[in-house]
């Protein structure tokens, strides 16, 4: 290949080789991707000499033709291609070389490295890498499943062929003898639903959990607050923390107690892995808005529509499934019909929806109604679910209308979703860290997860019903992946509504990278440019401090607007809560006890 101008020894001219073990936003097939960096990082000759390289090296690996990606951004480009599955480590090094050769990077001395050698020698060594990382064993056990439609989940320790109560998992290391062996009639799917967007996936998974349970089924749901598993007499969670990606996926859809399972799939895991699940009955996308700019090439809200339309490759295949799309957002309408062939929409208003003869769920009149199978269903006045908050939840409302309409095309009858309606959100156990609502002693606090500027703006258009004459408090922090300018759109949102106090925080365990207090720091910048006096703006990095300083501030008639992000400080900051409505506590007194200082 043409070597050009090098690069410093150190500077390596790629960031975040990876794996893509399932489809994923470049192609359906599993393969490998990278960001480019240097100098070169757009340049169009260097990504035309990749493309060479990686298509040359494979064919000397006997891999079969496919198609890569080069998609130039801001930044660089993310640089991808499909590989064989039982190769894609091998495929992370093609990836590689190629790019190392295409701008004539020569840093790699270690032995072994593939892009320390010339075209031979790397062909050479990359030839072992192919062969020390083979499996025709998976290979064949995969091509069996496939032949009998049956669903798979593969990673670095596991086989599975079906799913949950259907499934069978096979360490790597101890297989199957050959591809007839394992119990074909007793494996297949179970009903599945995939969530993604920009605000509302984890209200919307619970919610089409709760719906699924309700209809008599143990169901399986992962979130950004952990893996769940129960049936409506119990939910156990399984693990705690953020597990919206593959891995959570694959472990709840691995569990032979499983008759059903709603996966929250964000955004990350997307870029980095991939889907965990090929197939899926329902894909959900509740809307897009601006959020996680510049990383893996992401730099507008269209790259970002590109990205979350990924699960409408687990749809697209023959049968029912079904994609469903919020009809009032237009990135959806525009994108989403050339994502999958079989569409269903939802909406606040009807009017939003573009082809009323495909499913829809929708607002009308004060009411919810499900239009499916040829038929409509009154699912209840919109103001008397409780999720909704009197009606004043606006994008709650689109929750329960995506989430009905999901249940509903995985066969849960219109009751019962109306009842799951009727009653979801009533208690906080149902939908935790999502606008949960406390009234007590002439405050109105709202605890919530709103990470963006579309999300805290909808959370405080909320508090603005309850703030009559009342003062408004505000919680303000973001997670250090964000850019500067992402972060003060946020500031800039909470400025407009005026607050009296804003507590500038971080958010627990969400740095990335940044030290403690720079993302508060550029925050209250913005705040004070805004015109927000110094005084109203206290800094409390640990986000149940911040929600401490607020109530100490408070006085009855204010309302608090409380976004808590970290599952600690989450449920920290709800048990402090009930524990003063349980207490008697008064604004305008001294927490009680340790609760002053946490």
């Amino acid at each position: 290949m043409p070597v050009s101008q090098p690069l410093p020894d150190d500077e390596p001219p790629f960031d975040d080789s990876r794996r893509l073990t399932g489809p994923n936003p470049y192609f359906a097939d599993c393969g490998a991707a990278m960001e480019t960096l240097g100098p070169r990082a757009r340049d169009v000759s260097a990504l035309v000499e990749w493309a060479a390289g990686r298509h040359l090296m494979g064919r000397a690996l006997g891999w079969p033709y496919a198609p890569g990606e080069s998609r130039i951004h801001a930044s660089g480009a993310s640089l991808a291609f499909p590989a064989p599955v039982d190769q894609l480590f091998t495929a992370t090094e093609v990836n590689e070389w190629a790019w190392c050769a295409a701008v004539g990077y020569t840093g790699f001395h270690a032995p072994g490295h593939p892009a320390a050698f010339d075209d031979a020698l790397a062909t050479e060594t990359l030839r072992r890498f192919a062969a020390a990382e083979a499996r025709p064993d998976v290979v064949a056990l995969l091509d069996a499943a496939a032949g009998r439609d049956v669903p798979t989940l593969l990673d670095d320790d596991a086989l599975s062929l079906g799913l949950g109560v259907h499934g069978v998992t096979y360490p790597l290391d101890a297989l199957p003898a050959s591809p007839d062996a394992p119990p074909w009639p007793t494996l297949g799917a179970i009903p599945t639903a995939l969530v993604t967007g920009s605000n509302g996936k984890t209200t919307t998974v619970r919610l089409i959990a709760s719906m699924l349970r309700a209809h008599g089924l143990r169901t399986a749901h992962s979130c950004t607050d952990g893996l769940f598993v129960g049936d409506t007499a119990q939910i156990e969670r399984l693990e705690a923390g953020d597990y919206s990606g593959p891995a959570g996926a694959r472990q709840l859809l691995r569990r032979n107690d499983v008759e059903a399972a709603v996966l929250e799939t964000a955004r990350g895991g997307l870029l980095r892995r991939g889907l965990a699940l090929a197939k899926a009955d329902v894909a959900v996308v509740t809307n897009i808005s601006e959020d996680h700019f510049g990383e893996y090439g992401v730099h507008s809200v269209h790259d970002l529509a590109a990205v979350k339309l990924t699960v409408a490759r687990a749809v697209a295949g023959e049968g029912a499934a079904r994609l469903v799309l919020n009809a009032e957002e237009p990135l959806l309408r525009q994108h989403g019909p050339l994502a999958a062939p079989r569409l269903a929409w939802f909406a606040v208003d009807a009017a939003a929806v573009p082809d009323a003869s495909v499913p829809h769920c929708v607002g009308r009149d004060g009411r919810l109604w499900l239009h499916e199978g040829g038929r409509t269903h009154d699912l209840g006045t919109i103001a008397a679910m409780p999720i909704t908050l009197d009606g004043h939840a606006r994008y709650n409302i689109a929750n329960a209308a995506g989430a009905a309409l999901a249940a509903s095309l995985l066969g849960v009858p219109p009751a019962t979703i109306r009842d799951v309606l009727a009653t979801f959100g009533r208690a906080h156990a149902d939908n935790p860290g999502r606008l949960q609502r406390w009234s007590f002693a002439g405050l109105e606090i709202f605890l919530d997860y709103a990470h963006n500027p579309e999300g805290l703006a909808g959370l405080l258009d909320i508090a603005q019903a309850w703030r009559g004459q009342g003062r408004l408090a505000l919680l303000l922090g973001q997670a250090g992946n964000r850019e500067d300018a992402q972060i003060r759109d946020l500031a800039a949102i909470a400025a407009q509504y005026a607050p009296d106090l804003v507590v500038v925080k971080d958010i627990d365990g969400y740095l990335r990278g940044r030290t403690a207090g720079e993302v508060a720091q550029v925050i209250r910048d913005e705040l004070l440019r805004r015109g927000l006096p110094d005084a109203a703006l206290p800094v409390r990095l640990r986000e149940a401090d911040a929600a401490r300083e607020a109530l100490a501030w408070a006085r009855a008639g204010d309302v608090l607007v409380l976004p808590v992000h970290s599952l600690g400080a989450k449920d920290e900051v709800a048990a402090l809560l009930d524990a003063l409505q349980a207490g008697g506590w008064r604004p305008g007194t001294p927490l009680p006890g340790a609760m002053a200082d946490g």
